[in-house]
């Protein structure tokens, strides 16, 4: 995976507040994929901060200057984002939204821009407050991603992914996914509640990890808005194969056989290792999210 080490990085798609409190710093929620399952539950069943253990009314909190400054100093060239992890959460965000600022209109529609918010240990939304504990994570309500970077270290060290860059570009892209199911008006359709291996829930993830894949299937043919060239330069078959490894990693069967000993279908939210491979791999292979209904 390599970018264009002349490209210009657009740091304003991101928010760095790794260096910034929670207001009143009463995120509680609890650790493990069980804080996972919470805040997924929270936001796309309706679930109240109160009931998830996150705390109501809290904004996020503003970008302290010494860290947002850091990023934009820092993250100036696409060669930075070769060198730099942060630098390179910076690019694929630029990148995934390259690819679909220009595809909404091919559909009639209009894109709108969506932050990442990269921070550290907990952080405020207009969905709660959450920790690092519950991973990246979508909050429709202010149409930003949020990311601790510290994610990527637990991918491979408690999920038991091989990591990789692309394995982050994934996560990020599956993101914008959401993102992109919450324009469509698709993302409501996983508050019915219910929770199993043909739920709406999981048919949602499924369709965002396509999402991911039809965006890494345009990526290196994508020009970026700056300079009329890919953003993305390199993206080869090693790459793909973290990305698969990276969406079995965090299939329900996986994340329940490794910390619950068993797989109880009735209660998965995201899908199954090999559910998600198969879509991610679908948009990969087609380029076309008409390809990724995930509801049929």
């Amino acid at each position: 995976m390599q970018f264009d080490d002349d490209a210009d990085l657009d740091t304003s798609e991101v928010r760095d507040v790794r260096g910034s409190r929670v207001p009143g710093g009463r995120a509680t929620i609890g650790g493990g994929i069980a804080g996972l399952i919470a805040l997924i539950l929270g936001l796309f069943f309706g679930v109240g901060p109160e009931q998830l253990g996150l705390s109501s009314g809290d904004t996020a909190p503003a970008p302290t200057a010494s860290t947002q400054a850091e990023v934009d100093q820092a993250c100036r060239r696409g060669s930075d984002a070769n060198t730099r992890e942060d630098c390179r959460i910076v690019a694929v965000v630029n990148s995934v939204q390259d690819y679909w600022r220009a595809e909404f209109p091919r559909r009639q529609g209009r894109y709108s821009d969506a932050r990442t918010v990269m921070f550290a240990g907990q952080v405020g939304t207009a969905c709660g407050a959450a920790t690092a504990a519950v991973g990246p994570f979508y909050c429709p309500a202010d149409r930003q991603v949020y990311l601790d970077l510290g994610f990527f270290d637990d991918l491979r060290t408690k999920f038991g992914s091989t990591g990789g860059p692309f394995a982050q570009a994934y996560v990020v892209a599956h993101e914008y996914g959401h993102h992109v199911q919450n324009l469509m008006g698709t993302l409501q359709r996983a508050q019915d509640s219910r929770q199993g291996a043909n739920s709406n829930a999981v048919r949602v993830e499924l369709q965002a990890d396509c999402y991911a894949g039809v965006w890494a299937h345009h990526a290196t043919t994508t020009p970026d808005e700056r300079t009329g060239r890919p953003l993305l330069t390199t993206l080869t078959d090693a790459d793909i194969r973290d990305g698969l490894d990276a969406a079995a990693a965090v299939g329900d069967d996986r994340i329940q056989e490794r910390f619950q000993g068993r797989v109880t279908p009735e209660s998965w939210t995201h899908g199954s290792a090999a559910q998600r491979q198969q879509w991610f791999y679908t948009g990969y292979r087609t380029g076309d999210m008409a390809r990724c209904n995930t509801f049929a």
